[in-house]
């Protein structure tokens, strides 16, 4: 099983979300909150901040932290083919600055604030339901229930 901590930005403003499209391995694409991998010794609340400007081209904040998500996903639906566990750190994150662009060398090939009500419409991953469900919630727990994959959301 391979393990990975991630923090993630849920931005939403004037009813639009902040999603960033990744390339998968495959050629194709799919929507997901800016984020990714907690570094060695680096702190989430930091990590989501350096993932926000290296993903995006925009300076953030985070305004509260809104969650924890731990989700294991099986061997067939990943490419190294075998189970692999995701935790996932989400943050009510503020754009302070900067334009959106893509990222240099990396898998997102743009930014862009889509509207919250366009979002079951997109092929996206499944965090991207567990951001907004966060964000809309505010579970005093930290915690929603897991976000069915299949169709438009995969993992």
């Amino acid at each position: 099983m391979s393990f990975r901590l991630a923090a993630y930005a849920v931005c939403i403003e004037d009813g639009r979300v902040l999603l960033a499209r990744h390339l998968l391995p495959d050629g194709g694409s799919n929507w997901t909150l800016p984020g990714g991998g907690v570094e060695h010794g680096e702190d989430p609340f930091d990590a989501v901040i350096r993932e926000v400007a290296e993903e995006t081209g925009c300076s953030a904040v985070v305004d509260r932290l809104l969650g924890v998500d731990s989700r294991v996903i099986p061997a067939a639906s990943t490419r190294e083919g075998v189970v692999h566990q995701n935790v996932g750190v989400f943050y009510r994150v503020r754009i302070t600055g900067g334009r959106l662009r893509p990222e240099p060398d990396g898998d997102i090939v743009e930014s862009v604030w889509t509207p919250v009500s366009d979002v079951t419409g997109l092929h996206r991953s499944s965090l991207v339901d567990v951001g907004l469900a966060l964000a809309r919630d505010l579970p005093p727990t930290g915690h929603v229930d897991p976000v069915p994959v299949g169709g438009l959301i995969q993992h």
